[in-house]
């Protein structure tokens, strides 16, 4: 097949498929029919029968991360309209959000150190709650492998979009701010589009959590994750 038309193939496959997934998500409420899970799944299944390999999906993958930047830019606008709210909380907020991503590092290295991993995968898995791209970052910084960090992100939000609204629920977190916060802080991106499918309100949190959090971890990062790792 033509490199051109296997892109747009692989493109148009994709978007479909996440169109269709997040269609069934919606309808049924069913957290285990998370969009990005059942499309990824469906994706996988395909081209292992077609016999279309990563190499061949790659091209169509930049084409699509690369928009991801405009997608991650677009989240201002719920944030502008919810700009009063932040406002009004901005020390609550910005102090939630730094505790949080401390504490999700600093359970991640302490289990993954209970469980006897070994330095580069502890070092790796202490960014998963950060979005990929400062995660593959930090991960060089402190001694992880940045392949490694990335399959932890993945799984992470993934994780956490499936589970994260249910969770809240159960423990009884009805506040929209504090909803969307834990969203942002835990589950990055996949989590911040997750909880906006609720309100504008918990997206634009979300997203402030997503990025401010990001921003924290880099700043400490390079000297609290090597010395968690050797505590």
């Amino acid at each position: 097949m033509p490199t051109t038309i296997l892109i747009t193939f692989t493109i148009i496959l994709t978007l479909l498929l996440y169109i269709v997934s997040r269609s069934i998500f919606l309808k049924t409420k069913n957290p285990l029919y998370n969009p990005v899970l059942l499309s990824t799944t469906v994706i996988i299944i395909i081209f292992h029968y077609s016999e279309i390999t990563f190499e061949q999906y790659k091209p169509g993958k930049d084409v699509m991360t690369f928009l991801l930047g405009p997608a991650t830019v677009a989240l201002a606008l719920p944030l502008y309209l919810n700009r009063n709210v932040l406002r009004q909380a901005l020390f609550p907020i910005l102090a939630g959000i730094s505790f949080g991503a401390l504490s999700t590092l600093t359970t991640a290295v302490l289990l993954a150190k209970i469980s006897g991993l070994d330095a580069l995968i502890t070092a790796s898995i202490a960014p998963k709650s950060i979005t990929a791209p400062i995660a593959i970052e930090i991960s060089r910084l402190t001694g992880g492998d940045p392949a490694i960090a990335v399959a932890f992100v993945v799984f992470t939000g993934t994780l956490g979009s499936i589970i994260g609204p249910s969770f809240l629920s159960f423990c009884k977190i009805t506040n929209p701010i504090a909803r969307g916060l834990s969203m942002g802080v835990t589950s990055h991106g996949q989590g911040t589009a997750t909880i906006l499918q609720e309100g504008t309100l918990q997206g634009a949190m979300a997203g402030v959590a997503m990025a401010v959090a990001a921003i924290f971890i880099s700043f400490i990062a390079p000297f609290y994750i090597p010395w968690l790792v050797n505590l």
